[in-house]
């Protein structure tokens, strides 16, 4: 009985160990003594004492999922470990603004269908929706997103 309750306990500490220690190895050690366990509880008391085990595992595993999820996050540890805010910048500037859709350029190079356009004196990375452009070719600014504006024929 001592063996059996020292797997089980051994696998919850584990399992609660992974959240400070991640990649999987830690986890997978706790559910192997949880397995062990069973296991153990089956061959020593048989089917119902496994059945027992197994029902305390999963009420162990809901307790420590429980700790994991909702309560560590509250503590001073916890406000550590877990990501709260949110990231509001940017890889890069926007290449536009509002301002640019509607307004006329030229192609700076070929747009199969991507390739350079010159609006307002600046070089844009452009995407054409009238599928290939040539060089040289005037083009309307229809919309844009971080990185590239998309353009059609005039």
């Amino acid at each position: 009985m001592i063996w059996i309750s020292a797997l089980i306990v051994l696998g919850f500490a584990l399992i609660m160990l992974e959240i400070f220690i991640p990649g999987g190895v830690v986890g997978v050690l706790g559910g192997i003594c949880l397995l062990g366990g069973i296991l153990l509880s089956y061959s020593s008391y048989g089917a119902e004492g496994a059945i027992i085990a197994f029902l305390v595992c999963i009420v162990g595993l809901a307790f420590c999922l429980f700790v994991e999820l909702k309560l560590l996050p509250k503590t001073t540890v916890g406000r550590r470990l877990f990501l709260s805010k949110t990231i509001a910048g940017k890889s890069q500037r926007d290449v536009a603004d509002d301002s640019f859709v509607g307004k006329e350029g030229s192609a700076l190079t070929a747009l199969s269908p991507s390739g350079y356009v010159l609006v307002d004196g600046r070089k844009l990375e452009a995407s054409s929706r009238s599928g290939f452009l040539e060089k040289g070719v005037k083009v309307r600014v229809d919309s844009f997103d971080q990185f590239k504006v998309t353009v059609s024929k005039i």
